[in-house]
């Protein structure tokens, strides 16, 4: 008995996502330049033409995952955490715990946040010293930094450079989690000494 239209969409829309899931990991590991389509295939376990069923290039598929990566969730929650009625210290600490726990515990996690930063470093090389901080992660974090500036638990500096700091050190441990079996765990407040006083 042939699929039903419903079901083939289904399976199309599940390899489709099974592409870009695997993708996220490959690319973070590996680099846009160092990634082939035919590498990539192997990795995920299906043919080369199958990914080309789904994305034209590489280019193309490394958008979709840009693309992704600027839709996300965490982005979402930390739009949401920055307007909560709450001390910045209070959303910082938050932010930390659910980040950590996060890469601890999902690898696809520390994929997206090495795939992101490495996307964030691409953007900036167009010789603009401030490119670096046009992303939205950045941007967010740098909201409730200055916060805490204004509240008087967060060291001083620039908000968007502090943010840059953060987010470096949550990178380095992302790719601890990616490329390295034994490390030791941050804690909240190990990452937070980036940015606030007294940590």
């Amino acid at each position: 008995m042939p699929k039903s239209a419903e079901r083939c969409a289904e399976e199309r829309a599940a390899m489709r996502e099974k592409i870009l899931q695997q993708s996220v990991l490959y690319f973070a590991r590996n680099g846009f330049s160092g990634t082939k389509i035919s590498d990539l295939a192997k990795a995920i376990g299906i043919g080369q033409g199958t990914i080309y069923l789904y994305f034209k290039s590489k280019e193309e598929l490394f958008g979709a995952l840009q693309q992704q990566a600027a839709g996300d969730s965490e982005l979402a929650q930390l739009k949401l955490l920055g307007k909560l009625p709450l001390p910045a210290k209070q959303k910082l600490h938050q932010l930390s715990g659910y980040v950590l726990h996060r890469l601890k515990k999902d690898e696809h996690f520390a994929g997206a946040v090495a795939l992101h930063t490495q996307m964030v470093l691409a953007q900036g090389d167009g010789g603009q010293p401030g490119d670096v901080y046009e992303s939205e992660l950045y941007l967010e974090t740098a909201k409730i930094i200055a916060q805490a500036q204004r509240e008087g638990t967060a060291v001083a500096g620039s908000p968007l450079k502090l943010a840059d700091y953060y987010w470096g050190v949550v990178y380095l441990y992302a790719l601890k989690k990616l490329f390295i079996t034994r490390y030791e765990a941050l804690t909240p407040q190990d990452l937070e000494r980036t940015v606030l006083r007294g940590q």
